[in-house]
């Protein structure tokens, strides 16, 4: 009898370790710093020297019926045809198809912003704005997709899949809050300083916790995807390249858990700061990181594991009409595409101007959700507000979603109809998506978050 169970077993278990190996994954990391010179946060100031690297992290997921990559990268923004180069080298990389590249900003603002096309009507047109370098754009990219291709010669099984949460502590807040009088005020910024106003106002709407899908061969954790809704930014303006505190905070956990890679992303936080807990103190951005290393941290304790059975991807489309408001036309961006005018707004008007271009030939925004049952991960474009993440959590109340922000940077914010109707001042420049952007998002989220049977 012992030994027709033994040999039960011994033809049993390459079964299961056949199915187990169903799924693998290939994290990668890649150096993708600027030079010295660079154009920092769509070209307002330039960088002078590094205070800490920046990062692009990812996984490439496999078992599903094409390869899946996602990677968080420490830069402002990927916009329009970067965004495009982006997810076509890493496609190439990985034997994959576009549409199946997740690439999301984390929106640090010591950091450049990439727009491939408003950089070359900069150049063609001879003017000071800089944006980005289109060589090291490309540099950068290559990098990355160099990292993907060494990651994918030695993929590692997964066979479980984690999910945790915890509350952050005293770093998210709305930059929405009302004044002793009633007024509504859209001032409370990445920091307060002397606003006594901001610091003192409630949080407001935020989405306080922060969430971390891990990936595990057996026992053991190969990569985790940590997302959290805030802006990035304890200071900046100072010229010194940094992924700030998320930065900080990603580096502690990593070496908590060196043999699985930490990858953090910005939810979407268009509207949420950390104003009220911040000074703007260069001190405060070691508190602010030890704050959210502490949520990282205890989500990854409160994290329970279930077998991974599914890797599924859907891409819904949404199609943005290009802004119309007066100082957002074609010959309004024309009229500062001119020498002498003020670099920053040269810089503005040629990123509204590829934008433009962009909706005019029809190209829409693509809207990716990973569904692995359970657990989904969603990616918005640009600075979707946090309304937008809140209302994808309840559209799946019973599954674990959830939100990476910072996808197609092209938009810009994308409000809700409330803030244009409130007079949101941040609106008033880094906005490129006309009145009714909400309810073209919303449909594209219901889409790609609908349950499958």
């Amino acid at each position: 009898m012992i030994r027709w169970l033994a040999l039960f077993l011994f033809i049993l278990c390459p079964v299961q370790t056949l199915r187990a190996a169903q799924f693998s994954i290939a994290p990668f990391t890649a150096d993708v710093t600027v030079p010295i010179g660079h154009g920092m946060m769509g070209g307002l100031w330039q960088a002078k020297k590094v205070a800490d690297p920046l990062y692009a992290k990812g996984v490439v997921l496999l078992g599903g019926s094409k390869p899946v990559v996602f990677v968080a990268v420490d830069w402002c923004e990927i916009r329009n045809a970067a965004f495009d180069r982006w997810r076509e080298a890493l496609a190439k990389a990985a034997n994959t198809s576009r549409d199946c590249v997740l690439v999301s900003a984390i929106h640090q603002h010591e950091a450049p912003v990439a727009d491939l096309e408003a950089q070359r009507i900069l150049e063609r047109r001879k003017l000071k704005g800089n944006i980005c370098d289109l060589k090291f754009h490309e540099t950068a990219v290559q990098r990355v997709a160099t990292a993907v291709r060494t990651a994918l010669r030695k993929p590692i099984p997964i066979t479980h899949l984690g999910t945790g949460q915890a509350k952050v502590g005293k770093i998210a807040s709305n930059r929405r809050y009302v004044l002793p009088d009633g007024k509504v005020s859209f001032g409370r910024g990445s920091a307060s300083g002397r606003n006594v106003l901001a610091a003192n106002a409630p949080e407001g709407i935020i989405d306080p916790w922060l969430k971390t899908i891990s990936f595990w061969n057996g026992e053991q954790p190969i990569a985790a995807l940590s997302g959290y809704a805030t802006h990035p930014m304890s200071y900046y303006r100072t010229g010194e390249i940094s992924a700030d505190f998320p930065g900080m905070a990603r580096a502690r956990r990593q070496k908590d858990t060196p043999g699985c890679l930490q990858i953090y992303f910005s939810g979407a936080s268009g509207n949420v700061t950390a104003g009220k807990y911040n000074t703007g103190a260069r001190t405060n951005r070691v508190v602010l990181a030890n704050r959210l290393y502490d949520g990282m941290a205890a989500a990854w304790k409160d994290t329970k594991r279930q077998p991974l059975t599914r890797i599924e991807i859907r891409v819904a489309i949404a199609k943005f009409a290009p802004r119309n408001h007066k100082g957002f036309t074609e010959a309004d961006y024309m009229a500062k595409l001119k020498p002498g005018v003020d670099s920053w707004q040269q810089c503005l008007a040629a990123m509204g101007l590829s934008w433009r271009r962009r909706c005019e030939r029809g190209q829409p925004v693509e809207v990716p959700v990973v569904d692995f049952g359970p657990a989904m991960l969603l990616l918005l474009p640009g600075e979707s507000y946090v309304e937008f993440q809140l209302a994808a959590q309840r559209m799946r109340p019973n599954a674990f979603v959830m939100v990476a922000g910072y996808g197609e940077g092209g938009t810009g914010y994308v409000p809700t109809a409330k803030h244009w109707a409130e007079k949101d001042f941040n609106l008033n420049d880094w906005c490129w998506v006309h009145p009714g952007a909400e309810e073209t998002l919303l449909k594209a989220i219901t889409r790609g978050m609908r349950e499958e049977k």
